[in-house]
């Protein structure tokens, strides 16, 4: 069934998102505050392995009858132009005020006007579950061939994060189910057509943009609202155009 990978992913958030409502109720504010951090900094050094596992290569040769190895960098300059230019049309649009009005809505109709954190939970959430490889790379093998395992690895992956992240930012975190539905469930209806441009090179530069955005996600949980990150969102398209040009 083309799609399924998708629902299941958003299952494993609504009940992902129930779980961490539960344990919530057993929280006193501080644990909440100390636990938020803590997945922050757990999304930081994850996103930062995997950063530098694409970034960094080991190149061996022989010479004079010994074996020496050297340590090189890739990507830097697709990297650096990429998240520059765009943070510069994410800036222009204004996409983290657009994300924020989504959020206020969202909040106003499932009336939790009282909850100071909905925003910021909506946000973290939905960029963490939305941004990165096997949400598109999932959803390509989804709509081409009905390939459902990766889309379903990531449902257990969501699963965790959203029950940690709701138990110490809120419900808002359940509502990043709604990009995980029009992000996922459009790459699936158009993934015929965009498959022939997704070669490795557009497939690295996505993973590794968004290994990146993923960790700013990671900076703003443990120094809040230091970085506008869905206003560098577009830095995932320079990335596929940088490979395809």
């Amino acid at each position: 069934m083309i799609g399924l990978g998708t629902i299941v992913n958003a299952a494993a958030i609504i009940i992902g998102g129930v779980g961490g409502l539960i344990s919530r109720r057993f929280l006193k504010e501080r644990y909440q505050e100390t636990i938020t951090k803590a997945m922050g900094f757990a999304i930081i050094v994850m996103s930062l392995a995997s950063t530098l596992s694409q970034m960094l290569t080991v190149n061996i040769y022989e010479s004079n009858d010994k074996l020496i190895g050297s340590l090189n960098i890739q990507g830097t300059m697709m990297l650096i132009i990429s998240l520059a230019a765009g943070a510069f049309i994410g800036e222009l649009v204004n996409l983290d005020m657009w994300f924020e009005r989504f959020g206020t809505w969202l909040r106003d109709k499932s009336g939790s006007q009282g909850d100071d954190r909905f925003i910021d939970a909506f946000v973290s959430a939905s960029l963490t579950v939305c941004v990165g490889a096997m949400a598109i790379i999932g959803s390509i093998q989804d709509g081409i061939s009905g390939n459902h395992d990766t889309l379903f690895a990531k449902a257990v992956l969501d699963l965790i994060i959203i029950i940690m992240m709701t138990a110490s930012l809120g419900k808002g975190c359940i509502f990043s189910v709604i990009p995980v539905l029009i992000f996922q469930g459009t790459i699936t209806l158009l993934a015929r057509a965009a498959a022939p441009i997704m070669t490795d090179t557009v497939i690295s530069n996505i993973s590794l943009v968004g290994n990146v955005l993923i960790m700013c996600v990671g900076v703003n949980l443990v120094f809040p609202k230091t970085i506008r990150v869905a206003n560098v969102l577009p830095a995932i398209i320079i990335a596929v155009l940088f490979a395809i040009f």
